[in-house]
């Protein structure tokens, strides 16, 4: 144990004076509990936890880290975590879930550990939606801190550019409320940049007046995979900015937990989301729907409220390995590359995802930001189930040995770009972090950084290392 950790362990008590949460460290009850995420492979080893309930616990937390010298890691839900947590202090923000909205406004004030089921629940009250993701159990204040591509994407832009107010702890253990005329540059800093200027404790995001939309999935069976990949390719050319579809590539495994007609199977999902009327909808399916048979049709008018359905994201905990890269377009070339090395038939498959970008999503925001690879047209996303908590090398490199022919057999359509969000099993590489900002912007966040934390405290994390550390 170094000196650092003999200080932290000796003050551990005195940090749990000042803070109404638990502080937790290893071995005592509910250490294991407060650590465990959605995402389960990695290892999260912190010599303190801080189950923080409100502002001023952070602010005890960050106080606490800052004196000793060592890092600190935020987690709410843990579904996406870039590294690994190797002593330090790791802030869990579960137990902050206020939610609070402003109908004549259209807001939603949320704190750092509300998911986005609370607030699609409580903004449709009002006739009001959130920007929000394929999956209501994520974290929503990570999630718009990445960029956030919502199920609205195209029409609205990424949930990043809907920030009016941020609520943050920085690396001074102060809390701060940052806004576009209160401090322009760290509001552009923090909108893209994850939590490397701070623990973010709260924002106000706007909502949109969505109640219904026609959405749904098409689940087509192995046979038809590169037919209907290659009619989605097409059709994405084609269709008008309040639509927003994606396509996922699924093996999925023989377990009765699964729907009958899925079960053993790797099949198509193409899912989608439109705002118009339901007539308009069916008409803009059909070129999909006439590929051939479904498995499982699920389009029609919904409440936004059950829009998780459109995906049907997993639930339940599990390790997994995934990266992602940004796209510039697709043909039918590219489809036939993903299809030999990741379609049925494949030796060692994959979880395929494709998301159409564009639309709002290529325009600068009103207020500008840190989110890049505004160009992409698309967004591909490989995710490998593991299968353990703890796997082996060989199956470490059995996958990333299959995603990294993917992506080098799709480097003619590839930016050279990533999305935040979506970096997983790579994500905790500073190489891999900078290619989700444009080059200019990246440069000046890493000189931001070496303002707001020049000894990099928020490093366990999608990092972005200071201008000083390079």
């Amino acid at each position: 144990m170094s000196q650092q950790e003999q200080v932290v362990a000796a003050d551990v008590d005195s940090l749990a004076r000042q803070v109404r949460g638990p502080v937790l460290r290893p071995g005592d009850a509910g250490y294991d509990g407060e650590r465990a995420g959605f995402q389960t492979y990695g290892s999260r080893q912190p010599q303190v936890i801080v189950g923080a309930v409100d502002a001023q616990d952070v602010r005890a937390a960050v106080g606490f880290a800052r004196s000793h010298g060592v890092p600190v890691a935020i987690q709410a839900t843990g579904h996406g975590l870039p590294a690994e947590t190797q002593g330090g202090v790791l802030i869990s923000t579960r137990r902050m879930s206020g939610v609070r909205i402003n109908a004549d406004r259209r807001t939603a004030a949320i704190e750092a550990g509300v998911r986005w089921e609370q607030v699609i629940e409580a903004a449709a009250r009002h006739g009001l939606a959130p920007l929000s993701g394929s999956s209501p159990q994520v974290g929503a204040i990570s999630y718009v801190l990445g960029g956030g591509i919502s199920l609205l994407a195209r029409s609205h832009g990424y949930a990043a550019d809907h920030v009016r107010a941020v609520d943050v702890v920085t690396a001074d253990a102060q809390l701060r409320r940052v806004t576009a005329e209160s401090d322009p540059v760290l509001f552009w800093a923090l909108r893209g940049a994850g939590g490397n200027f701070g623990v973010v404790t709260a924002l106000e995001i706007d909502l949109v007046p969505v109640v219904r939309l026609y959405g749904g999935g098409l689940y087509f069976d192995a046979p038809l995979v590169g037919d209907v990949l290659d009619a989605w390719q097409r059709w994405t050319h084609t269709v008008p900015e309040d639509l927003t579809s994606s396509i996922a590539l699924i093996p999925f495994p023989d377990k009765p937990v699964l729907p009958e007609p899925l079960r053993g199977r790797h099949v198509a999902h193409v899912r989608i989301a439109y705002t118009g009327d339901t007539e308009t909808g069916e008409r803009l399916v059909q070129p999909l729907r006439a590929v051939g048979s479904r498995l499982i049709d699920t389009l029609g008018e919904m409440p936004y409220t059950a829009s998780h359905s459109i995906c049907n994201d997993p639930t339940m905990p599990m390790p997994y390995y995934g990266t992602t890269r940004m796209l510039r377009d697709l043909d039918t070339a590219a489809v036939q590359a993903l299809l030999e090395l990741a379609g049925p038939g494949a030796a060692s498959p994959c979880v395929v995802e494709l998301r159409h970008l564009g639309g709002v999503l290529g325009r600068p925001p009103a207020v500008a930001n840190a989110v890049g690879n505004r160009g992409a047209q698309y967004s591909l996303g490989l995710t490998s189930r593991l299968g353990s908590v703890a796997p082996t090398e060989e199956e470490l490199d059995t996958v990333r040995g299959v995603q990294r022919d993917v992506l080098n057999a799709l480097q003619p359509w590839d930016t050279g770009g990533r999305y935040l969000n979506f970096l997983t099993g790579e994500g905790a590489d500073v190489q891999q972090v900078r290619t989700a900002y444009d080059r200019a912007d990246y440069e000046r966040l890493t000189e931001l950084k070496a303002a707001y934390d020049p000894g990099n405290m928020f490093r366990l994390n999608h990092n972005i290392p200071p201008a000083t550390q390079r």
